[in-house]
Formats: structure tokens, sequence, C-alpha cells
């Protein structure tokens, strides 16, 4: 039998059999989470040109703010509770708002992914896992903890939630030197006195007109949609392998709203781990508990396929009666990558069967290096944490390419990167976190068990 933790709460008797009368439980007022977010303001107020521009960036954009709230519905309740657990300025949970437009996919130039933007190795350094089958920048509940981790360190090493903010944008870096360059010069310190980025001089007051929006929309011409101070979602935990389209279909859901609440799963297979975490309504999440139980058959299409000598990924395609766009794709293999003999490819199975669901299992996948190879000659003082920065990758990776031990290197030295950010001569002052996703102007745009292993875990606040 699966554990299913109580998604509701049990209500007070409130009509007892003694006042003569058999009544159902009246069900608690649901709030509104707008004002609760309201309410916990706390981040100092900021105005001036900046500020109006960007109300009247959002104001002029009354569909575009309809769609990012349309999408902050699913998310929005988690964020703020988990946010008031932290007990952190309810500003922070419009924070996506001014990052990805709530944009669970949302993918900047800079390799920034997720409603939170981490870049690939501030996620790796927090933990959030990036392989072939997953990548936790994109997992609303995972990214949202770590976001909230990673702004909360901010906030301890400057004591000032503007300055935590601009470090979350800028890098705690880069704020902590102008911090001491101001110092060095007898200035203020504050956000405002600071000497920064345009970029990172518009964050705070991006985020200044979402508050002011969302504290009256009227005021701006806008309507912003009801969102309930209720839970939208619960999470599923399973060790079933399963397709992402089979899991929807289970669920009763499209696989557009499945996907939208678990944009995680890079591949059209959720597996990679002894158990997987399911985001669905809680509604809809009983149902699929209730459904999974009932069948122990494999849900899984795919099969894993080793890549023979002289063998071409078009051959694999023919073999496997999909074009070779579709196997790139679902693979991750970019057009120009070189799969090398023996990978691991993702293909689809003739039918579902336990023997494909195992290949998985026994087979390792993973990615195929993406992006442009560069030779990068190295300056006075360079690092390899330094490079690894600018350009979105992490150290390790780094080390192995080019075969190195240590962090240090010479003036001249080559090193060999592989990214799909762009070289340019200079930093040029560019963000530490600088990505398309910022600002709204800039918008872009994761062995079979006899019986299914289920737990539901309710997402309503204790």
């Amino acid at each position: 039998m699966p554990l299913l933790i109580p998604l509701k709460p049990i209500q007070p008797d409130l009509f007892p059999s003694a006042a003569g009368a058999d009544l159902e439980p009246l069900p608690p007022p649901v709030g509104d989470l707008w004002e609760r977010i309201v309410a916990g303001y706390a981040i100092p107020d900021i105005d001036g040109p900046l500020v109006e521009k960007w109300e009247q960036w959002y104001a002029s954009r009354p569909d575009y703010v309809a769609r990012m709230v349309e999408r902050s519905r699913r998310y929005l309740y988690h964020i703020v509770n988990e946010v008031g657990t932290r007990k952190m300025p309810m500003e922070v949970a419009l924070l996506p708002m001014v990052e990805s437009a709530y944009n669970p996919i949302a993918l900047s130039t800079s390799r920034a992914s997720g409603i939170w933007q981490f870049i690939p190795s501030t996620g790796k350094h927090y933990g959030l896992t990036q392989n072939f089958w997953v990548d936790s920048r994109r997992d609303v509940v995972a990214a949202t903890d770590k976001a909230l981790e990673y702004l909360t360190k901010l906030h301890v090493d400057f004591d000032d939630w503007q300055l935590a903010l601009a470090g979350y944008n800028w890098g705690e870096g880069n704020v902590a030197k102008a911090i001491a360059r101001n110092k060095s010069k007898g200035l203020p310190t504050n956000y405002e006195s600071l000497a920064m980025p345009a970029e990172t001089r518009n964050y705070l007051p991006k985020l200044q007109a979402v508050k002011n929006i969302v504290r009256d929309p009227e005021k701006f011409g806008l309507v912003l949609a009801d969102i309930p101070d209720t839970p939208f979602f619960t999470v599923v935990k399973t060790s079933r392998k399963m397709d992402t389209k089979r899991a929807a279909e289970i669920a009763e859901l499209s696989l557009d709203e499945f996907l939208a609440l678990n944009p995680q799963h890079n591949r059209p297979v959720i597996a990679g781990a002894d158990q997987q975490s399911i985001l669905l309504p809680i509604d809809n999440a009983e149902i699929f508990a209730a459904k999974l139980m009932l069948t122990d058959q494999p849900l899984v299409s795919w099969q894993a396929y080793r890549l023979k000598p002289n063998e071409t990924l078009p051959q694999v395609a023919v073999r496997y009666g999909m074009s070779v766009e579709t196997l790139r794709a679902v693979n991750g293999i970019g057009a120009r990558s070189h799969v090398p003999v023996g990978h691991a490819l993702l293909v689809p199975a003739q039918q579902p069967s336990r023997e494909t669901v195992e290949t998985l299992s026994q087979a390792v996948f993973t990615t195929v290096p993406a992006g442009r190879t560069f030779y990068y000659v190295a300056s006075r003082g360079d690092t390899l944490p330094r490079i690894a920065v600018r350009y979105g990758v992490t150290v390790q990776e780094l080390k192995s390419w080019n075969g190195l031990s240590h962090d240090a290197l010479a003036a001249g030295q080559r090193v060999r990167v592989t990214s799909d950010i762009v070289p340019v001569a200079k930093a040029g002052g560019r963000s530490k976190r600088a990505v398309a996703t910022r600002g709204a102007s800039k918008q872009s745009s994761k062995q079979v068990p006899a019986k299914p292993a289920v737990a539901v875990k309710s997402q309503r606040a204790g």
C-alpha cells in the first residue's frame, strides 16, 4: 500500500450531534495570496525614474503580466510558504517575476535556468543536480530551497536586503568589492551609493515596480487574477520509472500541465534515481497514487542502446524509426557534437517490458559536451574558478578537459573550454550572473518493483 499523508487538515466538529442536526463541517475560509504577500513586505521602498520606467513597462504590457501571473499560480503558494517559514521579506516571493517572469524553462544566454535563474556553477555549488536525466535548477521545489538558502547567506553577509539582492544578481564578490572601494574613499556603502552595472542598477527598481503593482494593480490599469492562499500541488514520491507522457495520463493531466509542474526532466522518461519526486495538483495526486497501485506493468517505452564502432547517429535513427533530429533532441546532443563509441543512447522500444526498463538501470547515461570548444589564453592572476564562472562551467570540467590538478594558471597558458557562452576579450564589467531573462524586456522565452512504491506528501503549511 502506498503511504498517503492526509492532504486536508481535520476540521473541528462545528455542529455536534447534540445540536440536533448532522451537518458537514464548514471548510476553512481561503484567503487571498496577494494580500498575504503585501502584508509581508519588509524591504524599504525605493522610488525614482528607474522605478517609474519599469512601472510603465509592465503597465503597457497587460498581456505579458497576465501570462506571468498565470504561470506563477502553480508555484506561488509554495514559495510564499517557504519564504514565510524562513522569516524572509515577502518581496522575495516576487523575485522570480524579475528573474524569469515565472517561466520554469527560461534559459538565458549565460545558461542560467529555471524560475530562479541559477547558472550551472552556482547550481552545482548549492547541490542542484544537472545530469543526463534532470536539471534541478528547473525543479521548482529544489531550486526554491536553494535560492532562499543563497539569499539568506547573502543577507547574513551584508546585513541588508537591498545589498543581498544586488549580490544575487551581480555576485557577492562584486558587491563586496564595491563596498570596499566606497569605504576606502569615505563614501556611503548602501545600494544607491555603490557603482554597479546597469543590469544590477535596474534590478531593485524592477522588483519595486512589481511590488507596487501587486500592492495596487488598479493604479496601473492592471488586473491580477486571484490566487487563493491554498496549496496548488503536492509531492508524490515513487520508485517507478515511467514515461513523462504515461505519468501525465495516469494523473489525468495534459502533458503540458504535467511538465509545467515537473520541468526538471530532460528526457521523455522519469528515471535516473532510485526515487523520484513528482509534483501534481492535490486531487490528481490521489488519482495518480490509486491508479499506480493497480498496475505492475512496465510504464517505459524507451530503452538504452550503445553506439557501435563505425556506426553513425543517422544509422541508429533509421534503425529505430525516428529522425536524426529527434534522436539528437531526445538525447540532448547538439548538431555539431561528436558522440563517442559506446555512448549510451535513449531509443524507442517496440513495446514496454521489464527488459527494456532494466537496460535503463544498467546503462550509464552521460551528456555529450555541448557548445563551442575554444582555447582561452590566461592572463596574469587568472585562475580556473574565475574562468569557470565566466563561461558557466565547473572547475572540475576545466581540470578534466585540460589534465590539470590545481587551480592556478601561468600567464599565457592555453585553457580548453567547451561552453555555450561566446568568448569575449574582457569581462567588461558584465554581471557575474548576467542573463537574457533578467528583466522583462529580455525574456527568453528532466529494478521495477512488483508493487508500486508511492508516497504523497502534502504541501499544506503545518
